[in-house]
């Protein structure tokens, strides 16, 4: 039989049990508990994480597109969202992309400057733009898409096929919960 040491710590157990406790809760809950001055842990915080890989990303492939077709990030995703679904207005696009509204404005406003894009107008309702890839931009679509790709594969060849697996899933979970969360608030 063994016997444990004397308790020398000079903390009353249950304060130890306690915050033994705490420290096995689930982040989410220990943050139901926090106190009015407590400071957000950005490098533990979900939606930061989220936003500098997103940003890091978007980086690495705006460099291909930046240098030789003088694109910006706004621009290349109002292109990627049409080359994939032609002949969605200017709010579609922002609402299929989650951009701001001004943003997906000025990078239409750039595209149709540039002759990316072309603009054409609903027959039913004259005052809905449908908006499409030219020819001139469906040849810079042809050759980012590849390099994206590429990019893409460099990414994820860190992850194994079950762990791409359940990285998609949990993508459509939280995407499908933020944008419930969104709704409840009514943000746009």
């Amino acid at each position: 039989m063994t016997t444990s040491p004397p308790n020398t710590d000079p903390e009353p157990r249950r304060a130890r049990v306690g915050a033994s406790q705490e420290s096995r809760e689930p982040r989410a809950v220990r943050r139901e508990k926090q106190t009015p001055g407590e400071r957000l842990e950005l490098e533990t915080f979900l939606p930061y994480r989220l936003s500098i890989l997103s940003n890091t990303v978007s980086s690495a492939i705006a460099a291909v597109y930046r240098r030789r077709f003088h694109l910006s990030i706004p621009e290349w995703r109002v292109m990627a969202i049409l080359g994939r679904y032609p002949g969605l207005s200017a709010a579609e696009v922002a609402e299929r992309t989650a951009m701001d509204k001004v943003a997906v404005s000025r990078a239409v406003a750039k595209l149709l400057d540039t002759g990316r894009i072309s603009r054409s107008f609903a027959d039913a309702d004259r005052r809905r733009s449908i908006l499409q890839l030219s020819p001139e931009g469906e040849a810079v679509y042809a050759e980012v898409v590849p390099q994206a790709l590429a990019l893409e594969a460099e990414l994820i060849a860190t992850l194994d096929p079950g762990e791409r697996a359940a990285l998609d899933r949990m993508l459509r979970r939280l995407t499908a919960r933020a944008r419930a969360l969104q709704a409840r608030s009514g943000s746009d």
